[in-house]
């Protein structure tokens, strides 16, 4: 199922909210897509290796973004 907001982005919901793991859909977790700078990527894949390291878990992309995003929507006083 594909919405479009008023704020003029898309996300894309894989599989039923409350209903199973179909697709690519996990707990609390929307896929999305996003288009990033090739630098950013760069920088991704850096970072997620960083942390691997470091805390002895994969971690990927999509982690780096959510921690990347939470600082900024904390920062800016969104989200607690």
């Amino acid at each position: 199922m594909s919405d479009e907001h008023d704020h003029g982005h898309k996300h894309h919901e894989q599989g039923h909210h409350g209903h199973g793991h179909e697709g690519h859909e996990h707990h609390g977790l929307v896929e999305v897509t996003l288009l990033l700078e090739d630098e950013h990527l760069d920088a991704l894949d850096e970072v997620a290796a960083e942390i691997t390291r470091d805390l002895k878990q994969p971690w990927d992309r999509g982690a780096v973004v959510r921690l990347a995003l939470s600082e900024f929507f904390s920062r800016r006083g969104k989200i607690t």
